[in-house]
């Protein structure tokens, strides 16, 4: 820490991330310009124009807490965002190419990857680099029902932070909680009825950091592997199952779809509020049952990821057996 004691850092730093992330959102839903207005179409499960460029505010927060108590984080992450974050703002207000987008994305994995992992497997590289990119969007996958995303964000985060706090690191503790505080600043816009959305601003570079902040805390001996793959398996399950099912249909699976489980939830009559509450629920299970198993050894956790597979498993059949065509009148708010 750069001037305050790790405790003092601990809460000071998330008092000032959810400050700066609660007033920077309420000015942005403020400035309603029609740029930055994510309108109503035909795959949208809102229906009403709403600003859509929350993760600024957001990552502004946790960002200016990371400044100034000068976390040790690798200088690539930090460019990393900021490309992202730049990239996904032009896609905001213009809708930029996928292939451009894409392209932005591999390269900051790249980056981390090989400048993070020493070794010369280039197939481990490869592993992580696909790994980063995949996380990085799944993220905005899933960032599709109000509260959704921003409640994983804080709950995620959170857990990542209090696994870095149980293993006695200050910059992992202070970056983590940093974040889940930003989260909650957000939040508190984005539960039903969302005032304001994440935006490719805000998921994009949340889902990188999900992954790399994942995989540093295993190079730090923070956790295992296993630790950030449950923690954020809420996200994880629902967007890569649901990516599989489309390409087995044949479908363009770059193209915006309603065919996601938490979309099926809100379109069945559950709403946004209900969805984004199971959703909590199940990420708050998934997170501490991750903390708890890091303690643990490798017989224990290899047990608990199973069972946790087979629930997964056990919620889509039950999902997929009762899923009905959506209907307009079947969607409440």
């Amino acid at each position: 820490m750069m001037f305050l004691d790790f405790p003092i850092a601990v809460a000071a730093a998330p008092i000032l991330a959810v400050l700066v992330s609660y007033y920077v959102n309420l000015l942005l839903i403020q400035w309603k310009t029609a740029a930055i207005l994510d309108y109503p179409n035909s795959r949208s499960l809102h229906k009403t124009p709403v600003p859509r460029i929350g993760g600024l505010g957001l990552l502004l927060g946790a960002m200016l807490s990371w400044c100034l108590f000068a976390v040790n984080l690798p200088v690539s992450v930090w460019l990393s965002i900021i490309v992202l974050i730049s990239i996904s703002i032009a896609d905001d207000l213009w809708k930029m190419p996928v292939w451009s987008r894409l392209c932005v994305h591999s390269l900051a994995a790249a980056v981390f990857s090989f400048l993070t992992l020493d070794t010369q497997d280039w197939h481990i590289q490869i592993c992580l680099l696909l790994t980063i990119i995949w996380m990085t969007n799944l993220y905005n996958f899933m960032d599709g029902s109000d509260g959704l995303a921003g409640g994983m964000t804080l709950i995620g985060f959170g857990y990542y932070g209090l696994a870095a706090c149980l293993s006695n690191n200050s910059d992992f503790t202070v970056i983590n909680f940093s974040i889940a505080a930003a989260a909650l600043g957000f939040l508190l816009h984005n539960f039903y009825p969302a005032r304001i959305f994440l935006g490719d601003s805000g998921s994009i570079p949340l889902g990188y950091l999900a992954a790399v902040i994942g995989f540093l805390g295993w190079l730090h001996e923070l956790w295992s592997l296993w630790v950030p793959l449950l923690i954020f398996s809420p996200f994880i399950i629902d967007a890569s199952v649901t990516l599989i099912k489309r390409l087995c249909r044949g479908e363009k699976i770059w193209v915006a779809h309603r065919s996601h489980y938490y979309q099926r939830l809100v379109q069945s009559g559950l709403g946004h509020r209900n969805t984004a509450l199971l959703g909590y629920a199940l990420m708050f299970a998934a997170g501490a049952c991750a903390v708890w198993m890091n303690t643990q050894d490798l017989t224990v956790q290899s047990i608990m990821v199973a069972a946790w597979g087979g629930l997964y498993l056990g919620l889509m059949l039950m999902s997929d057996l009762n899923h009905k065509p959506y209907s307009n009148e079947n969607t409440k708010q």
